[in-house]
C-alpha cells in the first residue's frame, strides 16, 4: 500500500463516518445519556490534547516552561480573564522562564 492510497482510504473512511452521523436518528441524539456522554467527551480529548502538547517531546515527558504557562493560563480562565490576556500572560511566563534559563 503507497502513502496515497492509504490517505484515499483515510479520506473515504472519514466521509462515510460523516455521513453515518447525519442517517443517525435525531431523537437519539437529543438523549441525555448521548449528549452527556458527547460533552463529557470532549472536554476528556480536549484535556489529553493539551496535556500531550504541554508535556510530550517525542517518546519523552518533558516538564519545562509550558507547564508554569498553562497553569497561569487555567488559573487566568478560572478568574474569568478576557482570552486575550490569559494567552499573553502564558507567553510571557514561558518567555521570563525561557530567558533565565530555567527551561528551555
Amino acid at each position: 500500500m503507497t502513502l496515497w492510497s492509504a490517505i484515499w482510504i483515510a479520506a473515504i473512511l472519514c466521509v462515510a463516518l460523516k455521513t453515518l452521523g447525519y442517517l443517525v436518528p435525531q431523537r437519539w441524539l437529543e438523549a441525555e445519556r448521548p449528549a452527556r456522554t458527547a460533552d463529557l467527551l470532549t472536554v476528556a480529548l480536549l484535556s489529553a490534547l493539551v496535556a500531550v502538547q504541554t508535556l510530550g517531546v517525542g517518546q519523552a515527558v518533558v516538564v519545562d516552561a509550558r507547564v508554569p504557562a498553562v497553569l497561569v493560563a487555567a488559573g487566568l480562565l478560572l478568574l474569568r480573564a478576557p482570552f486575550l490576556v490569559v494567552v499573553v500572560a502564558a507567553a510571557v511566563v514561558a518567555a521570563l522562564l525561557r530567558l533565565w534559563g530555567w527551561a528551555a
